[in-house]
């Protein structure tokens, strides 16, 4: 199977189905979908998918997490394919599976007894807000994403790959990426938390001659220490407890594209100096193998530390850091760019509009000045989550100022989490028999927002200023802490 590619302007959609059992779902899928689709492709085992994958860019991937195997492929996945909607199907009813799957970057998990046109709805969904628009007149047609839109002079805002915003600020970054993308030099990218690194990287990437080859993050901070050797160089077969096959590593995994290190500071000192010789060697070894590999990858980097306090205080070894700091990039924090914020609120809002299904066309100007005179310590990220929670708490023609989070309106949380507040009292001076342990405290607070709204964990989630799916897997933590099963409770309602 060469190409994905189908007739002018069809969606292309690949399938991971090891066992044939998935065929029939698919096609009910493409039937049920609003955009036209070539035929689906289908591969039986990951390494041709994912090779096939990384040479024509589909628009949508169905996988098996059964044929999938290891968790660490769909990282690879939607590290590599990040324009395409990544759909993963389960035959079981695994809670923490499932979850695995959303955290490595699984934009949905359906069983196989799903509806396909709930399953369609939720493809349609996404392709439209990336600029593919559905038929509307019965007349199928579709528009490729483009890579980069320049303002239109008609209120659009100023794009740059993934990026939102005209700034002067945010116009020197755009430059920056432009000059360092044709070389082959490493990037040091540094920012505050919620700034945008990954997008930095992957439109590096992106503008690189290296396009067509994989993009492969690891988040340094996420993996814990004793795994980041293999997930960075593989392993061979039982060189890893509870890894009777050998993996390559995400070094191999990006051969010939971009290796994208975030979070670099977190990296072990031990581990440090087997990248710097990586990095010097360009020869791969894994874990428990005596053999080396050649590998050709661009190194990119980020961290929100001060890589300079990091080194005086031993974190980081000074000879990696110079190594890997040859192009730096520094990304402005939301406050120093404050002509962006709108722009990307109203991006925000037009987004979370299409997926919770809400009417706003418009942010009122009380709540704009709100938005434009807060700090923004969490950056970009930040107010992405602020105008989310307004979005699935409210509906509306126009954003006003009441709607958004209590901590845009100088009190907390509000509204409806009075009987949360009610619930939790902040220990004064008490004695050590008063105090409950952290989880408890979490435990506390999660179930009476949930009780606050009715059970409605999207609802709750946006109020806490925490993902749904934070919610879904601290209840299974509690439910294995205290021996039981995971207490039942409602699912996403609108």
């Amino acid at each position: 199977m060469e190409s994905m590619h189908g007739a002018e302007g069809q969606i292309r959609l690949a399938v991971l189905d090891g066992n044939g059992s998935m065929r029939n779902l698919a096609g009910s899928i493409v039937d049920a979908m609003d955009h036209p689709c070539a035929t689906p492709l289908a591969y039986h085992s990951f390494e041709p998918f994912y090779a096939a994958s990384t040479k024509v860019r589909p628009d949508v991937m169905i996988v098996d997490l059964e044929t999938l195997g290891q968790d660490g492929h769909l990282s690879r996945l939607a590290a590599a394919q990040p324009q395409a909607f990544l759909m993963a199907v389960s035959t079981g009813q695994s809670l923490s599976r499932s979850l695995a799957a959303m955290e490595a970057g699984a934009h949905d998990v359906i069983s196989v007894g799903i509806d396909p046109a709930s399953a369609a709805e939720k493809i349609d969904r996404f392709l439209i807000q990336n600029t593919r628009p559905a038929r509307t007149d019965g007349t199928r047609r579709t528009a490729r994403p483009q890579a980069m839109a320049a303002p239109t002079g008609d209120g659009a805002p100023h794009r740059f790959e993934a990026f939102i915003g005209g700034s002067a600020r945010m116009r020197e970054v755009y430059d920056q990426i432009d000059r360092m993308a044709p070389s082959g030099a490493p990037v040091f990218i540094t920012g505050e938390s919620g700034t945008g690194k990954q997008l930095c990287a992957s439109a590096i990437h992106t503008r690189s001659p290296r396009r067509d080859k994989p993009f492969i993050a690891i988040n340094c901070a996420a993996i814990p220490g004793a795994l980041m050797e293999s997930e960075l160089f593989g392993h061979i077969g039982g060189a890893v407890s509870g890894a009777s096959e050998a993996r390559e590593g995400a070094a191999e995994a990006a051969d010939g594209g971009t290796l994208f290190l975030d979070e670099i500071g977190e990296m072990d000192l031990a581990l440090q100096s087997k990248l710097l010789r990586f990095l010097q060697t360009g020869m791969v070894q894994r874990v428990g193998d005596t053999r080396q590999r050649a590998v050709n990858v661009r190194i990119v980097c980020a961290t929100n530390r001060d890589p300079m306090t990091e080194i005086s205080e031993g974190r980081f070894r000074e000879d990696l850091f110079y190594r890997l700091h040859v192009l730096p990039v520094r990304l402005p924090a939301l406050r120093d760019r404050r002509e962006d914020i709108l722009p990307l609120a109203q991006a925000f809002l037009a987004r979370f509009c299409v997926e919770e299904a809400r009417r706003f066309t418009d942010i009122a100007g009380c709540a704009g000045e709100k938005l434009l005179t807060y700090d923004w310590p969490g950056n970009v990220r930040q107010l992405e989550n602020a105008i989310r929670q307004a979005v699935v708490l409210h509906d509306g023609e126009a954003l006003r100022a009441e709607m958004l989070p209590g901590f845009l309106l100088g009190e907390g949380l509000s509204g409806r989490l009075e009987p949360l507040r009610a619930g939790y009292a902040p220990l004064t001076g008490g004695s050590a028999e008063t105090i409950e342990p952290l989880w408890a405290q979490e435990r506390r607070i999660i179930e009476t927002a949930l009780t606050a709204f009715d059970g409605n964990i999207a609802k709750a989630a946006a109020a806490l200023e925490i993902s749904p799916s934070t919610i879904y897997r601290k209840r299974q933590s509690w439910s294995e802490r205290m021996g039981g099963a995971a207490p039942a409770f409602t699912a996403f309602a609108g």
